[in-house]
């Protein structure tokens, strides 16, 4: 077994969210998990959907051109290839085991589109809310290789890929002030236990995408999330009966008025109308967008 983290109390399973079939962009099936009606409860964060597709028909005609402004989103392949372009005429190739990491800031069009024609499509993509302080903050973003990602074992040989916060001693690729974001990338091998310190008031979330888990005795299902109860607890505790993969989630909540209207998510209805304002008349596809 690995040491414990000393300390540590788990928290406990709230709910258990299998989420919703639906579909986006240009017909890409896919599973939206974290919804619009539980953006409050998991504050900072907006959306999340996961895919897993093995037929081309249900990838393939991609995520064309859309815009985006007042938020980031973070998109980790595990499996295929997508490429990517924006509106200042970057582009980039997320391959297996990479992530981007986009702030769409003051706004941006851009575009991610299969670079494959069979084979297993996998992965997921984050919404993460910004503050009202930085909506209107110039685009950047930064593709982040597999090989980039920082990687450590566990002393019970619980493999992690931390793609942002901190975890047991490793820096993820991406560490972000206000909201604070964790996402680590958990496999543990049958009858092991991982531990993750989490600060009290900070919303957490997993998602089971391989095998099954559990929380304090709560069984997590394969493609399922677990909203992780904000109990006072000091960290969180799973453990694995056979060979699993769950992303974990978490981050510090803003506490800001949330104004959604599709993919522009601002603080007020007037801020969504100049921002629909400003896209109808082309500021959008006049971004500067800036790689970190």
């Amino acid at each position: 077994m690995s040491k414990s983290i000393e300390g540590l109390t788990s928290r406990k399973v709230e709910r258990l969210v299998a989420g919703r079939a639906t579909s986006d962009g240009a017909g890409v099936k896919l599973t939206r998990v974290l919804t619009q009606d539980l953006q409050r409860r998991l504050d900072p964060f907006l959306m999340l959907d996961a895919f897993r597709n093995e037929k081309a028909d249900d990838y393939i005609g991609g995520f064309p051109d859309h815009p985006h402004r007042g938020f980031e989103t973070v998109t980790y392949m595990i499996a295929g290839r997508m490429r990517h372009h924006d509106s200042a005429g970057n582009a980039g190739l997320l391959g297996p085991g990479g992530a981007q990491w986009m702030t769409a800031g003051s706004g941006l069009i851009h575009s991610e589109l299969p670079e494959q024609e069979e084979g297993l499509m996998e992965g997921f993509q984050l919404w993460l809310n910004l503050p009202a302080r930085d909506k209107m903050c110039a685009p950047h973003y930064r593709d982040i290789p597999s090989e980039a990602i920082p990687e450590t074992v566990t002393d019970a040989g619980v493999h992690l890929r931390v793609i942002a916060g901190e975890s047991h001693g490793t820096t993820g690729a991406v560490v972000r002030p206000v909201t604070e974001p964790l996402f680590v990338d958990v496999h543990l091998p049958a009858g092991t236990v991982f531990e993750q310190a989490l600060p009290v008031g900070h919303n957490a979330f997993l998602y089971t995408y391989r095998g099954e888990v559990s929380v304090e005795g709560r069984a997590v299902p394969d493609r399922n999330m677990a909203i992780l109860a904000n109990d006072g607890a000091a960290g969180v505790r799973i453990e694995a009966a056979a060979d699993s993969c769950v992303i974990l989630v978490a981050g510090a909540p803003l506490h800001e008025p949330i104004a959604q209207y599709g993919p522009f998510v601002m603080n007020t209805a007037e801020q969504i109308q100049h921002t629909l304002r400003d896209y109808q008349s082309g500021m959008f596809e006049a971004a500067v967008v800036q790689r970190r």
